[in-house]
């Protein structure tokens, strides 16, 4: 009975809130602070633990701003869409997140650091699941949409926000670990011929499992690169690019399941960027759909995409580690690390060749290359 009588007081209180808004229409006017991963990577870190603390007190104030950003665009969606049952939850979320924030103490020593990265963790286990709730929201009510460019603009806003976020708070929690080659979320020496293998490995399962084979995957190009990156985002977006290429590939050799060409994945590095192309032969993708498929909700594969994202070997391996909830299934995959791509200084782009196959070049840009460094 206790822990229904909390549910139902937090519940109240979500809603109560839900009405008075004051508080997040003055945090919402706020700008938000974003730093460059140089500033994180090289701000180093002091024998004292003020470090931590800096950063404990950063998050303290910039996090309860961007989530007002993001009810502020909860609040701008059309009526009909934003009363949707799992839309309101994912605002609810936001809204419970940013009072359980502003209520939070300030941070003058290491015993409330300590709790405060206790709620962090928190709030990160209570959002893990809100890709799938906004793909799953936004299908439920899609043929309310009348404009297609207030979903793109709300979920590219909404997703990257929500990178950037997720970033920043494991960044912090991080930075308590001992690991010589991190500084906090950012990978000192990262490979990424290393972190393609990881998600070969995976897309290969469930290729396996699907499909009861998959291609061979070869890695070429500057495979010995090196350089400090953040392994985050690139573990949102290499399963779904892997994935997209082996299904192409095995859908279009049905009856030759065991003999399927290889996908290719090139590396390019150099001063300014770092790209990674991945090719397959299955196919292309069709003149009369190319110019959807970086569409939120456009899927070329839709049933098979749903069985996968339904089976419990998927869930079992999408829940681990950083990877949050699959997108697949939802038509997600492409227009969600299109938008993180880019929000990071770098780009998606797709190359078509119908009857062949198709080129899939992720372009992302160095922290501390030539030219100027993103902010997060």
């Amino acid at each position: 009975m206790q822990g229904y009588s909390e549910m139902e007081s937090e519940r109240s209180k979500t809603v109560t809130s839900f009405y008075n808004q004051s508080a997040i229409d003055v945090s919402a006017e706020k700008a938000s602070i974003r730093l460059t991963l140089a500033t994180l990577l090289y701000s180093g870190k002091s024998p004292d633990g003020h470090h931590v603390l800096s950063s404990a007190k950063y998050l303290h104030k910039e996090l309860p701003v961007r989530i007002a950003h993001r009810i502020k665009g909860f609040r701008s969606l059309p009526f009909i869409i934003g009363c949707n049952p799992t839309i309101l939850q994912v605002h609810e979320l936001y809204i419970r997140a940013y009072h359980m924030l502003i209520d939070f103490p300030t941070i003058g020593d290491q015993e409330v650091e300590a709790r405060f990265c206790k709620l962090v963790q928190a709030l990160l286990d209570d959002h893990k699941d809100v890709v799938t709730m906004l793909a799953q929201g936004f299908r439920e009510c899609r043929r309310h949409i009348q404009d297609e460019m207030i979903l793109r603009n709300f979920l590219d806003t909404t997703l990257c926000s929500r990178l950037g976020i997720r970033m920043l708070a494991t960044h912090h929690l991080t930075l308590h670990e001992e690991n010589t080659d991190f500084v906090g979320m950012i990978c000192r020496r990262l490979s990424p011929k290393k972190i393609v293998e990881k998600w070969v490995d995976f897309a290969r399962r469930l290729c396996e499992h699907q499909y009861g084979n998959s291609p061979r995957v070869r890695i070429n190009g500057h495979v010995a690169a090196r350089f400090p990156f953040i392994p985050l985002p690139l573990d949102y977006i290499l399963p779904e690019l892997l994935k997209n290429a082996m299904r192409a590939t095995m859908e279009s050799h049905l009856d030759t399941p065991y003999n399927v060409p290889d996908v290719v994945v090139t590396i390019a590095n150099n001063d300014t960027d770092f790209v990674i192309r991945i090719s397959d032969r299955g196919g292309g993708i069709p003149h009369s759909i190319i110019e959807k498929v970086m569409d939120y909700h456009f899927s070329t594969a839709e049933e098979s995409a749903q069985e996968l994202s339904n089976n419990n070997l998927f869930n079992n391996i999408t829940n681990s580690g950083n990877q949050s909830s699959p997108m697949h299934g939802f038509g997600f995959g492409l227009p969600t690390s299109r938008a993180y791509a880019e929000y990071l200084g770098g780009s998606l782009s797709l190359q078509s060749m119908q009857g062949i196959g198709t080129d899939v070049y992720l372009r992302l840009r160095h922290i501390d290359g030539k030219g100027e460094s993103y902010r997060v």
